[in-house]
């Protein structure tokens, strides 16, 4: 006879209490229900359910359903790795990350999923826009610095966005020459918005 699956709320017991793990599974959850479906049509006691914990934890940590939103937006953003990348293997690192799967270890399809259903709902667009712009077109702008900063920020994010919705539609890693070439024309894009040489 087969042994019925745990419960939620089984498996929310036996899980030692971890009040970080709890909030990081929270905004995971958050994230692939607001990708898949939207803001309007997720409820928190979906996302407590994808988490597995109760749905008071999402209120007392986040204050509802617009504050786990606006969290999950601003997690989503990794400009901060910026900081330590060597810009003379920028657009070189950018082209070879732009060829490769967008199902990869290294990459963030879901995260990327959702930012871009935020973006385009009506309710969430103008959240999304101070999320972009704080978390990641000012730390881009801080990055490049130098004359016409603020355009060049924009400029690639805009290439970044762009490539990423590229990738996403084409499902699977560009192998041999179409691979070669396309690198090759990325990595001249991005060094040019930078003021790099090739």
């Amino acid at each position: 006879m087969d042994t019925p699956s745990p419960t939620a709320a089984e498996k929310r017991s036996r899980r030692p209490r971890n009040p970080e793990a709890t909030r990081a599974a929270i905004l995971d959850a958050a994230r692939r229900l607001f990708g898949r479906s939207g803001y309007d049509q997720v409820s928190l006691r979906e996302i407590a359910a994808e988490a597995e914990a109760d749905v008071a934890l999402v209120k007392r940590y986040f204050g509802g359903k617009e504050g786990l939103f606006t969290e999950a937006l601003k997690t989503s953003f990794q400009a901060d790795r910026l900081a330590g990348w060597d810009r003379s293997r920028f657009a070189q690192d950018m082209a070879a990350l732009m060829a490769g799967d967008p199902h990869g270890p290294e990459t963030r399809t879901e995260s990327f999923q959702f930012l871009l259903s935020a973006a385009v709902s009506p309710t969430t667009a103008p959240l999304a826009r101070i999320a972009l712009q704080d978390r990641f077109i000012d730390p881009i702008r801080a990055w490049i610095g130098g004359e016409q900063a603020e355009a060049r920020s924009r400029l690639l994010t805009a290439v970044i966005v762009g490539l990423l919705v590229e990738r996403l539609v084409r499902g699977e890693a560009l192998q041999g020459r179409p691979r070669e070439a396309f690198m090759a024309e990325v990595e001249q894009m991005i060094a040019a918005v930078l003021g790099e040489p090739v």
